[in-house]
């Protein structure tokens, strides 16, 4: 079966770090762009970061510029978003999203593949 799985969601206390995991199964992310997003109770669904495997090129929304680093491991076929520095608005869950396109398509909302998301809660 071809998904993305997503992991490492938790509880954290505001100024915390968690690092959350996006495992492609059944295909490669070779020449794919890779994407996270988050969705808070209430709130519209927002693209948070992403990179591009085939140049390493990444985006962040300005709200987690310098405390989020996304990164790939294609040895692992696995993305990685380190989240620093968290403040309880970064409590949400957590969506990873793919496409054989661009990050401008996954931050549109149009990936090929979605996963089921991981929550994360960050206290005050």
């Amino acid at each position: 079966e071809v998904q993305v799985v997503e992991s490492g969601g938790g509880l954290v206390q505001a100024g915390g770090s968690l690092r959350v995991s996006c495992a492609a199964s059944g295909f490669t992310f070779d020449n794919y762009a890779i994407g996270w997003f988050r969705q808070a109770p209430g709130k519209e669904r927002e693209g948070v970061s992403c990179i591009n495997s085939r140049d390493g090129a990444t985006y962040y929304i300005q709200s987690v510029k310098g405390r989020f680093t996304i990164s790939i491991d294609n040895d692992k076929n696995t993305v990685y978003l380190q989240m620093n520095n968290l403040e309880p608005e970064d409590t949400a869950v957590y969506y990873c999203a793919a496409s054989h396109r661009t990050c401008g398509i996954v931050v549109g909302g149009r990936a090929d593949y979605w996963g089921q998301g991981t929550q994360v809660t960050v206290s005050s």
